[in-house]
This record gives structure tokens, C-alpha cells and sequence, in this order.
């Protein structure tokens, strides 16, 4: 039976589908859970807290939540929401690990802000983004990283977990990795973090079930729109949104590079899984094969990097990682994979 998909250009960066079960409130009443104090109580007990106490925000009442590896500060006082979070985000760490073939060394917490609303999102925005504030109000519904932070609002459930997810992925990169990603691996592996289930008090990430960017890849193969696979590894998202037809390509490249990491991790029983792990590794570890210039430019990751050294780096990498024959062998056998994923969705 074919998956039925509604899909919009607007979900093609968030628009995850966790399952819809909740936790039913079992420990006071509705009136104790109306103030912090009471919600404070409500969460510590939680597994995955470590501590919380009140925030004195000035953006509005709210708590911060600790965690193994995660400071939340938070105005979103919804109960259910709440005493999911600190399971989503532990469970979001161990999924990013996952992505390595060795584990790293936790340090200090990361830091997470989730706001009740946008006005509190954009008011906090402005004063953290600095300068940046109007490239980041274009926004329209999400998340965004920046200075080893993440800060969401409340979209809904799903939406939220889905985009603290994907900015997460690029939090825990920014910290641990010594080399800056190419775009493509950046943003295909962050939306590997979009999709998850919640039952038994557990988070399980369910990258195969992205049904958002599924949907959008075979939106794209259907209407002849997919980007060469040479091309695609030279792009980031500042160029594409410059294209015509800007909102399908960005689509495509957003739903083309979640499907190539899955194609360089799954594909024929994981053939290449060792030579992807050996890219991640070298950023890991800052041991990619480069010169003294190149390395300089990698390992300053607050810099502004122009399209024309990420599409550099990108070949580059991608010759020596993953192979040269791109058009000869390669892009088939992705392009296999991609109509094998997407076989079972219907798109309306």
C-alpha cells in the first residue's frame, strides 16, 4: 500500500510527524500545573532531569530545565510539552552520536531556548542576532543555531521537536567537529534528526520516515527537477534561494541531500558506510587531506565561507571519500535509491 502524502513548499525544512501520544497528567491538579512552582515539581522527577528551577526572563514567566546535556530555558509552559523535552533532546543527542563511529566528550551543557510564541522569539531574537536580526525575522516558522545556541518557539509538537532536531545536529557539529561541513552533508544529516516516536517514555528517531522530505523528493523526481548529483554537492541554501522557481529548488536540494546521506549510509547494505564515516572522522579530528590554507579556512567555522570554497571543499572531499565516477557510477545508483525510497509515496 502506497503512503499518501499532503505536502506543501512549506515543510520542506520542518514538518516532522511524531506520534501524537501523550503523557496524561497524573500528579496534581490542573490549577498547581497553571503556575511555574507547580510545573517545576511536575518535571524534576522526570528521568531525564537532571534539575529545574525558575528563569526570570524577562520575555515572560518561565523555567530552565537541566539535563545530561542540555540547559533549557523555557517560556513555554505547556505541561505535556514540557515533560516531553528533556527526553526529546537526550534522545536527539544520542542520535547525532550515532552518526559517528566513536563517541565524544560531552563538556559543558548546550544551551536551548524554546519560547511560547514568536513575539518572545523575535524579542529575544533581535537583541541575540544583533545586525543579523532581519535575516533571521525571514524565519517563518522554525528554529534557528548561532552562537553555539539553539532558539525555537512553539510551532506545535511535532513541528517544534522536528526543528529543534534539525538545528540541534548543527549545534552538536559546530562544538565538536574541528572542520566545517560541506552543505549537502550538514543539512542531509541534520534532517535525519526531523522525525521521531514517543511511546514508553522514549524518544526513537526515524529518519526512514521523513515523510515530509520523502514527499518532496518525489514531488521532484516527478516533475524532471532533480539536480545533478555533481551539482548538488557544490550548493549550499544561500545559492539555491537565488534560483528561478526558487521555493521548488530549495525543495530539491533540502529532499536530495537528506536522500544522499541515507544513500551513502544504506545503500546495498551499507557499501559505503565506511567511506562516510571516514569523512565524518576527518572532520571529527580535523585530519582531512588539506593544505595549510584550506585548513585554515575549515577550522574557522564562525567565518563567512563563500560558495565558491564550499562547492571547493565539496568536490574535493567528495573525490577522495566517496569516488570520482560520479555521472559513470554513482548518480545511478542514487538515483535507484532515491525511487526505491520513494516508491510507496503518493503525492497530493
Amino acid at each position: 500500500m502506497k503512503k499518501i502524502i499532503l505536502i506543501s513548499l512549506l515543510l520542506f525544512i520542518c514538518g516532522c510527524n511524531e506520534s501524537n501520544k501523550t503523557t496524561t497528567v497524573s500528579n496534581g491538579s490542573v490549577a498547581k500545573l497553571s503556575t511555574v512552582d507547580g510545573i517545576i515539581k511536575y518535571v524534576t522527577p522526570l528521568p531525564s532531569v537532571r534539575s529545574a528551577e525558575r528563569w526570570d526572563s524577562p520575555y515572560g514567566q518561565g523555567l530552565t530545565i537541566n539535563t545530561q546535556h542540555y540547559k533549557i530555558h523555557t517560556t513555554l509552559l505547556e505541561p505535556l510539552m514540557l515533560r516531553q523535552i528533556p527526553a526529546f533532546v537526550e534522545a536527539a543527542w544520542r542520535q547525532y552520536e550515532s552518526q559517528l563511529p566513536v563517541p565524544v566528550e560531552s563538556g559543558e551543557p548546550f544551551v536551548l531556548y524554546i519560547f511560547k510564541d514568536r513575539l518572545q522569539w523575535e524579542q529575544f531574537s533581535k537583541e541575540f542576532t544583533g545586525a543579523q536580526w532581519p535575516m533571521y525575522m525571514k524565519i517563518k516558522k522554525g528554529a534557528y543555531f548561532l552562537n553555539d545556541t539553539c532558539v525555537a518557539y512553539n510551532i506545535g509538537r511535532s513541528r517544534t521537536f522536528s526543528v529543534i532536531g534539525h538545528e540541534g545536529w548543527h549545534q552538536f557539529c559546530h562544538r565538536f567537529f574541528k572542520y566545517r561541513l560541506p552543505s549537502w552533508l550538514d543539512e542531509g544529516i541534520a534532517q535525519l534528526s526531523e522525525q521521531s516516536e514517543f511511546g514508553n517514555g522514549q524518544f526513537v528517531f526515524q529518519p526512514a520516515k521523513n515523510y515530509a522530505k520523502l514527499g518532496a523528493l518525489k514531488l521532484t523526481m516527478q516533475g524532471n527537477r532533480m539536480i545533478p548529483l555533481r551539482n548538488l554537492i557544490l550548493l549550499n541554501p544561500g545559492e539555491v534561494v537565488l534560483w528561478e522557481q526558487a521555493d521548488s529548488a530549495v525543495m530539491a536540494f533540502y529532499a536530495q541531500s537528506y536522500a544522499l546521506v541515507r544513500f551513502l549510509r544504506e545503500d546495498n547494505y551499507g557499501k559505503r558506510l565506511a567511506n562516510y564515516h571516514q569523512m565524518l572522522l576527518g572532520a571529527l579530528n580535523g585530519t582531512w587531506p588539506l593544505d595549510a590554507a584550506e585548513t585554515k579556512i575549515a577550522s574557522d567555522k564562525n567565518a563567512p565561507v563563500t560558495a565558491q570554497w564550499n562547492s571547493y571543499l565539496a568536490q574535493k572531499l567528495f573525490s577522495i571519500y566517496i569516488g570520482q565516477d560520479i555521472e559513470e557510477k554513482i548518480e545511478p545508483e542514487y538515483l535507484r535509491f532515491c525511487a526505491k525510497i520513494t516508491y510507496y509515496i503518493s503525492v497530493k
